[in-house]
């Protein structure tokens, strides 16, 4: 059935091992989960074993006339479910109003955009696979200490348990991209909510990465100005801070704020 073209830039690579299609789809546990999205199902590779399931029904999204056209002729049962829209752009209220699951080979030069989008749909979607470009994996599951744990981790292990499947070899494509693959499954965690002011925590961690190199007294003036927190953990560096941590961090500086 083709290849799936894994969208980067404006090049467009595809994924000529059905082996790794098929290690993808197995990868969604789908747990009391009927719906599934395929985000980008290009010529449909990953489509195919999605639909060999028998546990959920799924439906993709794609930007791409000529891939919705051939979607549409190679899988004809498919057709009604085959959104012919930008994923990032459209209202996921308008498909589906239960819980569902993401999977996808998705595009790396808007990875991260389309993990924010389902932190707001957090709620909504309990689990997502997808491959992404291997760094951005790398940095998805990074722990504190690590000199890839950043904005991405914190924002999104806040509310999802991340794991890294495996790495896929840019040599299963073609072309081969310049970089390396992998895939990852995030699972919605226990977290309903942060204990803090979200948009604050969402401002901090922000900020606080934006110079991560110095310490967080310096890396958040933006956020206190002349404000002074008189705590230790104002000498460390962002990336030294666990999630609880930093939620621990935003009370604290909402406290002083309205002071």
């Amino acid at each position: 059935m083709g290849y799936v073209r894994a969208k980067k830039n404006l090049g467009q690579h595809f994924l000529k091992d059905l082996n790794i299609a098929k290690k993808i789809v197995a990868g969604l546990k789908a747990e009391n989960i009927s719906k599934v999205l395929e985000i980008g199902p290009g010529m449909g590779v990953l489509t195919q074993f999605l639909l060999e399931e028998t546990r959920y029904e799924t439906s993709v999204v794609e930007i791409d006339t000529e891939s919705v056209a051939y979607l549409k002729e190679n899988f004809p049962g498919l057709s009604d479910r085959i959104i012919g829209e930008d994923f990032l752009k459209y209202n996921l209220s308008n498909l589906f109003k239960e819980q569902f699951a993401i999977i996808g080979n998705f595009p790396y030069n808007i990875s991260s955009q389309i993990f924010f989008k389902v932190l707001a749909h957090r709620d909504q979607i309990p689990e997502v696979v997808g491959m992404i470009q291997k760094e951005v994996a790398e940095r998805m599951c990074s722990c504190p200490g690590n000199k890839t744990y950043g904005i991405l981790s914190v924002l999104m292990q806040a509310f999802y348990k991340i794991e890294y499947l495996f790495t896929v070899s840019e040599k299963v494509f073609a072309p081969p991209p310049k970089v390396k693959s992998a895939v990852i499954r995030m699972e919605r965690n226990n977290r309903n909510a942060l204990n803090c002011d979200e948009s604050l925590f969402f401002r901090v961690v922000k900020t606080g990465f934006n110079q991560r190199r110095k310490t967080l007294r310096n890396s958040l003036k933006p956020i206190l100005g002349d404000r002074k927190l008189a705590e230790d953990i104002m000498a460390l560096r962002p990336e030294q801070l666990s999630v609880d941590q930093f939620i621990d961090l935003t009370n604290k500086i909402e406290h002083l704020l309205q002071d």
